[in-house]
């Protein structure tokens, strides 16, 4: 492991690639800064960063680079043209992508002689540094490995493994599973709502306490899921089925729209016509697959 003050460059000064720059300068590295607008340097100069001209020197000036922008075009619009810059280099990419993306780049960074480390930021921007702030990885071990304590100055530091792809992967599967819950949150608030019921009242005294305890039914769901067991025990997706529609009928006669809830409705009618309708909530995601089984 190197020394926890390792020089450390950081492409991309957003508010999530400002967050990261502040969190190494209250750690006490040496930051070197770069932005494609080069305003955006200034406020981290004042707080002790060096603010690169161009993307080259910003790059010589650390062996870990961090990159932190909109996108992949944008990361490869950014790097693409100085990739030999990044030979004997770690390239730690915190951008938002795809699997496949990750992989691609890996494979990139690796042509241009730079270990390649991807990663997810499970947080919001004033959560960098502090409790709560997960960041997952996956990549280079030997790289990770080097730089976790540097990389821990962010938030909890999950390795995932070798596959670039696996930090990205996971990163999706947690904001599926948050804007699932996030959708369910608006439909419930709206729906109470058309008759006048503030959200924070309805939030705080009943839905909390009632999502709370539903959660307790995920790491039941996920054990029966590993082994392939979908038998109803108590409360049949044919029997769902039926309630189901007082969810969608109810909505639709207080004036509220339902495409937040209809995604499920679709797939548990699915699941009751294809001869499921004695299987749990856990036996939909056999039917989740994009390809048809045989």
């Amino acid at each position: 492991m190197t020394d926890s003050r390792t020089p450390v460059t950081v492409i991309g000064l957003g508010a999530m690639g400002t967050a990261l720059a502040e969190a190494l300068l209250a750690g006490g590295h040496d930051v070197t800064v770069w932005n494609r607008t080069s305003a955006k340097a200034e406020p981290l100069a004042a707080k002790g960063a060096r603010a690169a001209a161009t993307v080259e020197e910003a790059i010589a000036a650390s062996p870990l680079v961090i990159a932190c922008v909109l996108d992949y075009p944008a990361l490869h619009a950014t790097l693409d043209p100085v990739a030999t810059a990044l030979a004997d280099r770690v390239l730690v990419n915190l951008t938002n992508g795809t699997p496949e993306q990750a992989r691609a780049t890996a494979d990139w960074a690796t042509e241009a002689g730079a270990q390649y480390v991807d990663g997810g930021i499970m947080a919001i921007p004033p959560m960098i540094g502090h409790p709560g702030s997960t960041l997952l990885y996956s990549g280079a071990r030997e790289a990770f490995d080097t730089h976790r304590e540097t990389l821990e100055r962010f938030g909890v530091a999950t390795y995932l493994g070798t596959d670039p792809g696996a930090a990205p992967l996971h990163d999706l599967a947690l904001l599926c599973g948050m804007y699932g819950m996030f959708g369910g949150f608006f439909h419930a608030v709206g729906l109470v709502g058309t008759e006048g019921v503030k959200a924070s009242e309805f939030t705080t005294t009943l839905l909390l306490p009632w999502l709370n305890a539903m959660m307790t039914a995920m790491t039941e769901f996920a054990r029966l899921i590993d082994a392939g067991d979908f038998e109803s025990r108590d409360s049949n997706l044919a029997m769902q089925s039926a309630g189901y529609v007082n969810l969608i009928e109810a909505s639709r006669a207080q004036g509220l729209r339902t495409e937040l809830i209809e995604p499920m409705r679709n797939l548990i009618d699915r699941a009751v016509a294809e001869g499921k309708g004695g299987e749990d909530l856990p036996g939909l995601i056999t039917l989740l697959s994009a390809t048809p089984s045989s």
